[in-house]
């Protein structure tokens, strides 16, 4: 995997229509940072019944990204599957000590998911709470490579019928963590669930899939000779608002990718 120079990013969150309907901001929020060795890439979905939902969503991934950074170093420097998801769950635990702390140890009006892929040299980690996404491309993608969805988080006890936030009681027994070696990972990508059933088809006998259709489309855009950063996020903002994407989804939609150039 190269250096994180070498890959491209691009992130947008368009708001949902119920919200529009219902005249509240977009409770989705995004961030990424280059670091000297790697690339940290975070996502977060503000509860639609929390008040302040989008001001914890915001708050969440400023502190994910530089809880993460020092995280994304080559494997080589930890060459250890449990040291490396150690290091994670402790960047998880930094966030919510400083998440609980900004919020004045009453998270509820600003209950928010979180979804982190850290990327470095030789290997990629991924820690999520709640119901987003991370979608992985393989040797280019196409006829050649393969999308893979990493696995999303168990959801256990008290918390089976609802989403569990970073502020959740318990919640660092809700964690999902992930270490991927593959030095063919050309592509990451992250979303919040209100694109889950864009990004994913549902298959009669097992978990769902990466719709490639769709997800190569978007990585395809991303990495063609002529990307523009200002005119990809005028397509992929009308096209997120788009009859096609809301006859599937009312709620607010990120979309936060990177691609190996």
């Amino acid at each position: 995997m190269s250096a994180a120079a070498d890959w491209r990013v691009h992130g947008t969150s368009v708001i949902g229509y119920r919200h529009l309907q219902d005249r509240l901001p977009c409770q989705d929020a995004l961030e990424h940072r280059h670091t000297g060795t790697g690339l940290v890439l975070a996502v977060a979905d503000g509860a639609g019944s929390a008040p302040r939902s989008e001001e914890g969503s915001r708050q969440v991934v400023a502190l994910a990204v530089d809880a993460f950074t020092a995280v994304a170093t080559p494997w080589a420097d930890h060459p250890d599957v449990y040291a490396r998801k150690k290091q994670l769950l402790d960047a998880f635990q930094r966030v919510r000590k400083t998440f609980l702390r900004w919020c004045g140890g009453d998270p509820a009006p600003y209950a928010t998911t979180l979804t982190v892929a850290v990327l470095a040299e030789g290997w990629l980690g991924q820690l999520s709470i709640g119901d987003g996404l991370v979608l992985l491309r393989t040797d280019g993608g196409g006829a050649r490579g393969s999308y893979h969805l990493l696995p999303r988080p168990h959801v256990r006890s008290e918390y089976a019928n609802e989403t569990v936030f970073v502020g959740s009681p318990g919640a660092v027994d809700h964690v999902r963590v992930d270490c991927v070696r593959d030095a063919g990972i050309d592509g990451v990508m992250l979303s919040t669930d209100g694109l889950t059933n864009a990004l994913l088809k549902r298959t009669p006998a097992g978990p769902p899939l990466p719709h490639d259709a769709f997800v190569g489309h978007l990585f395809e855009r991303l990495g063609h000779p002529s990307y523009d950063p200002g005119e990809e996020e005028r397509w992929l903002a009308a096209f997120l608002a788009s009859d096609q994407i809301t006859r599937v989804t009312g709620d607010d939609k990120t979309l936060l990718w990177a691609i190996r150039t």
